[in-house]
């Protein structure tokens, strides 16, 4: 349920977008960053990694870009989420 709640805001909040495609970009940047944060990664820290990587990577190469998706094992330390152990 809590997984759940932030995306309903999100819902509620792309009524007030200027348009359909300001709403569709809205809600790509919002899945974003809930992936990275289910996945424990520090949303802030990894769009900066994805914005430095993203333009000097090949769209077609499905290998490059899977390393650029928040499970890979590839991203870096710095971008997760220290476990409070």
């Amino acid at each position: 349920e809590r997984a759940i709640k932030p995306f309903v805001i999100g819902r509620k909040n792309f009524l007030f977008s200027k348009s359909p495609k300001g709403a569709q970009a809205s809600a790509v940047v919002y899945s974003i960053i809930e992936t990275a944060k289910a996945n424990n990664l520090n949303p802030f820290y990894y769009l900066t990694y994805l914005f430095e990587k993203l333009p000097n990577i090949d769209p077609n190469n499905i290998e490059e870009l899977d390393q650029l998706l928040p499970w890979s094992d590839s991203i870096p330390q710095e971008c997760k989420v220290p476990n409070k152990e």
